[in-house]
């Protein structure tokens, strides 16, 4: 368990992401939950397991919790169609009367359409409030590559803050010729990595071809905004519009973590709105990427050679050794 750092918050989902009384099943800390969205827009959690005889609630399906009130909903299992309300009561067959709560509640923490929560542990650091900053002067473009990894979340965090990889793990379409660092600022459990990578150019037969690469910069610019454990944010600056590229990550066993990407963007030219499901793509193929090479990598392999500007490895390292304390931040690099 400490390997998945109990009392940090996690986001579990934008409410984007759920369907109206469309039941999903999320994991956190080696527990599998149902969480659903009502007409109401609340959001309602339920370990995923019927206490009858230990259905998957998210297989089922929502239903009114009463015919007079049709924006509240519970869930039902699929195999005995019994309804658990978002208390994790129930109705038995033949009876009138609502049990007991037969489920625990997920605790979750909504904050605008920010669904967190710290998976039942005491909570040991507070929940980043730049999220409801951004989506207050961006708009909400949409999520993407919403995956699973079959890999430990140091490792996967390892890998975010790898700024030597992008010219091997993301050469292929970014064509990425090399790394050039300029600072790393530590604050802790927050900190600022700024490096640009300079591209090789398709040439303009291929660009017609594939008109999406069009978009990408002859050098990518980037600025890193880290918040440990479960959020890095690539700010982009384009010709067409400013990009908040918000990388999300959460632990949902000690050997699989899952990712996810929420973008949001300010237009300077109309175009910038439409070329939204451009840049998801873009983030998409990102994590595609980062997915193919950690399940290439031999996780117990001795690190031999040491390259320079793992600044930002070093920084996870630390946090990852000293959570919930932060030490004194010396990590700094210009």
């Amino acid at each position: 368990m400490r390997s998945m750092l109990p009392g940090a918050p996690w986001l579990l989902a934008h409410k984007s992401m759920l369907a109206e009384n469309q039941p999903r099943r999320v994991s956190l800390y080696g527990n599998d939950y149902v969480l659903w969205k009502d007409a109401s827009q609340k959001i309602h959690a339920l370990p995923n397991t019927c206490p009858h005889m230990g259905a998957m609630l998210s297989e089922g399906w929502c239903e009114s919790l009463h015919p007079a009130v049709s924006d509240t909903s519970g869930i039902v299992c699929p195999f005995h169609a019994l309804k658990f309300d978002g208390a994790g009561c129930t109705v038995l067959p033949g009876s009138e009367k609502k049990t007991a709560p037969q489920l625990q509640p997920l605790e979750l923490i909504v904050q605008g359409d920010f669904i967190w929560s710290y998976g039942g542990h005491e909570p040991q650091r507070p929940i980043p409030s730049v999220m409801n900053e951004i989506a207050k002067t961006y708009r909400f473009i949409g999520h993407t590559a919403d995956c699973s990894v079959e890999t430990e979340l140091l490792p996967m965090l390892l890998n975010m803050h790898d700024y030597n990889h992008q010219n091997g793990t993301h050469r292929d379409l970014f064509r990425i010729t090399q790394v050039n660092f300029h600072q790393f600022i530590d604050q802790g459990h927050q900190s600022h990595a700024y490096f640009d990578t300079p591209t090789e150019s398709y040439r303009l037969v291929e660009k017609l071809r594939k008109p999406d690469l069009f978009l990408l910069p002859e050098t990518i610019q980037a600025h890193l905004e880290n918040h440990f454990p479960s959020l890095v944010i690539f700010h982009g600056e384009m010709p067409l519009g400013k990009a908040a590229q918000c990388h999300f990550f959460v632990p949902e066993a000690e050997n699989r973590t899952r990712t996810y990407i929420l973008l949001f963007g300010q237009a300077k030219h109309p175009l910038f709105n439409l070329l939204g499901k451009t840049y998801l793509n873009f983030g998409k193929v990102v994590v595609e990427q980062d997915t193919d090479i950690l399940g290439k990598l031999y996780p117990d392999a001795p690190q031999k050679i040491r390259l320079n500007n793992e600044v930002g490895m070093d920084w996870v390292k630390r946090n990852f050794a000293d959570f919930p304390e932060i030490v004194e931040p010396n990590l700094s690099k210009s």
